[in-house]
């Protein structure tokens, strides 16, 4: 209770209540406001912290995601690495392995395949930790799908060295026609002078001349698809079919040694020479095909041909500015 103060009047000859001033008012509040103060900032520090709220329970759990939360950051980068590591390997087995059984790069739509849409990883929104775990899954499903392509690219890559042996027997690998029986003057691959109309033309194989009736043989295992006789181009064909995207064609022959199906091996005498169709003299026109497409033949008598043999080749058929055809 708040004590009433008396004051003497010496006129009246009393005692009269003294009333207190505005000033006695405010440094008699102060204590109380400055308390009220200290209590409100106190209660808001705690709420503001509310781990003195929280059980011990709680808190164990809060450690527990923290930690969590690093494991997830180590996991993340983790994951990165194996990314890192899975796409060099993809590197070595198109440009190494594949090379080595000269097959195609393994298709990027395979590689490049869909694991999932944005639905799948909606679910993971409603958590405090969503984009964390979104980011963590959407990188294991990365890495799933380029193991799978992988694997499923070095099951092809088996299956190839598997077959080697006979790829190897199939590809076209030696000169068609014997080099003792050769005379000077190869016509080359490329363009050249047409010997009948004289004016420049693409020659898409290469001209062997050698007397009427030598020898010609198979480059490389394979079936014969195709004997064709034809009074004008290319004249008596005989194509084979060596599998792994190989073809051979030998033309102008005078004679056939083979038939539509029959199986052939590296070596063997499939016709002789001749100069039936558009031709100028006594010739083997051989081409290769390479899926389809003709290439250079001088690329494939790597069996029959030392180094130098080879560069004695190519300035044979580099010196010739014409062809038989």
């Amino acid at each position: 209770m708040t004590k009433v103060k008396y004051k003497y009047n010496p006129q009246t000859l009393t005692y009269e209540k003294v009333e207190p001033g505005i000033r006695d008012r405010i440094r008699k509040a102060l204590p109380y406001l400055a308390g009220s103060i200290v209590f409100a900032v106190a209660i808001i520090l705690i709420y503001e912290n509310q781990s003195f709220f929280k059980s011990p329970r709680e808190q164990a759990f809060e450690r527990e995601n923290e930690q969590l939360r690093q494991q997830y950051d180590l996991l993340k980068k983790q994951m990165r690495e194996m990314e890192i590591v899975l796409s060099d390997i993809q590197l070595r087995d198109d440009n190494i392995y594949r090379v080595i059984f000269e097959s195609e790069p393994y298709p990027n739509h395979k590689r490049d395949r869909a694991t999932g849409g944005s639905n799948k990883y909606r679910q993971f929104a409603e958590y405090e930790s969503g984009q964390l775990m979104t980011e963590t899954w959407q990188a294991l499903d990365r890495i799933e799908k380029k193991l799978y392509a992988q694997s499923k690219s070095f099951d092809e890559v088996i299956k190839l060295a598997k077959t080697k042996e006979k790829m190897l027997s199939s590809i076209p690998a030696i000169i068609p026609v014997n080099r003792k029986d050769l005379r000077a003057g190869i016509g080359p691959y490329g363009w050249r002078i047409d010997p009948i109309y004289k004016t420049r033309a693409m020659h898409t194989g290469m001209d062997f001349p050698s007397e009427t009736g030598t020898p010609v043989y198979a480059t490389g295992d394979g079936k014969v698809i195709n004997v064709e006789s034809n009074y004008w181009g290319y004249g008596n064909i005989v194509l084979i079919d060596h599998g792994f995207g190989y073809q051979t064609m030998y033309a102008h022959l005078s004679a056939f040694k083979a038939k539509i199906g029959q199986v052939v091996k590296r070596g063997e005498v499939i016709g002789l020479v001749g100069s039936t169709g558009k031709s100028t003299a006594p010739h083997l026109h051989y081409e290769v095909l390479r899926n389809g497409e003709k290439v250079n033949p001088v690329n494939y008598y790597y069996n029959d041909l030392s180094p130098a043999e080879y560069e004695e080749m190519l300035k044979a058929a580099s010196s010739s500015g014409t062809s038989f055809d």
